[in-house]
């Protein structure tokens, strides 16, 4: 492979270093991942995604894929260290993250502080305006959501599964329909037979950004009926002028309600039916760091067969 300092590896070795695909450390749309530890003297633990759904396209189409999602280097992208492309058998091994997930961190027992839950916001927003405008090839994520940002040991966040999609085949999604993504986190656009844009990205973090603020899920079924669907009820907060509402007994939020109040209207522009009234990612970045003031924003209209 030109260009790139992947390594090559076969599924015998692969399978060496999981120990016969011994740990998982989770699934999702496109694969299963696995722990497994590289022997360069000091034990280097990696992460093998075998993808289950690689596309049949050919060789060349996968090797071109894998390259440009090679050539990224970004510090809040998860980094591709090798890949296995034998026949059926696809896999990529990413390098390590030992904090694990953003859902884990952001939903478990305990409430995560706000600055490292607005550290994390401001990482993944850069990391998305990278894919989008700043590396080689355009790159859409197409499934932004807590699962798919990952944590290193410093919490900085790290987006992983970028540039899988087009490892997929159309017709082999989560979903029935060509959609790609994750209930809750799906732009309106993918029902409407709409263009697919880097605005899905933008909608899909809008929503993130919320659950950040909010330390929350989008959808909370336990939830009084109008805070069920949080992109709805922090759009209420923010008409009605009640968004301490949102972080209700989160001091360190509350004493920060300017940057709460922020947060809130850049994520409810992210999340905008129509996608040419969403920001780009790199106007996003720039309005969550005061380079570009935050106008209100209108009414998102409600989507809710998205959920």
């Amino acid at each position: 492979m030109p260009d790139m300092n992947l390594q090559s590896f076969t599924c015998k070795e692969l399978e060496h270093i999981t120990e016969g695909f011994k740990e998982e450390l989770g699934s999702g749309a496109f694969g299963t991942v696995y722990k497994g530890v590289l022997e360069f003297g000091n034990s280097r633990f990696v992460a093998i995604k075998r993808l289950d759904k690689a596309s049949s396209d050919g060789e060349q189409e996968f090797r071109s894929e894998v390259n440009s999602i090679g050539r990224t280097n970004h510090k809040n992208l998860v980094r591709l260290l090798g890949f296995c492309n034998e026949g059926q058998h696809r896999l990529l091994v990413y390098e390590y993250m030992s904090k694990g997930s953003l859902a884990n961190f952001l939903f478990g027992d305990s409430r995560p502080n706000w600055h490292n839950r607005m550290q994390i916001a401001f990482g993944t927003a850069r990391g998305l305006f990278y894919l989008h405008e700043e590396c080689n090839t355009q790159i859409i994520h197409c499934d932004i959501k807590p699962q798919n940002i990952l944590l290193d040991d410093c919490l900085t966040a790290r987006i992983s599964d970028f540039g899988l999609a087009k490892l997929l085949k159309t017709d082999q999604t989560q979903t029935t329909t060509a959609i790609r993504g994750t209930k809750g986190y799906v732009a309106p656009e993918w029902f409407k037979n709409l263009p697919i844009t880097v605005k899905v990205d933008v909608y899909s973090f809008g929503i993130l950004l919320l659950e950040l603020v909010c330390c929350r899920k989008n959808f909370e079924v336990d939830a009084e009926e109008d805070q069920m669907i949080l992109s709805d009820y922090a759009y209420d907060c923010f008409r009605e002028g009640n968004l301490d509402l949102l972080v209700e007994k989160d001091e360190e939020a509350l004493i920060d309600m300017k940057r709460v109040k922020k947060f809130v209207m850049i994520a409810i522009w992210c999340i905008q039916e129509d996608p040419s009234l969403r920001p780009t990612m790199k106007k996003v970045t720039q309005m969550m760091e005061g380079a570009i003031e935050v106008s209100a924003p209108p009414d998102p209209i409600s989507f809710i067969s998205s959920i």
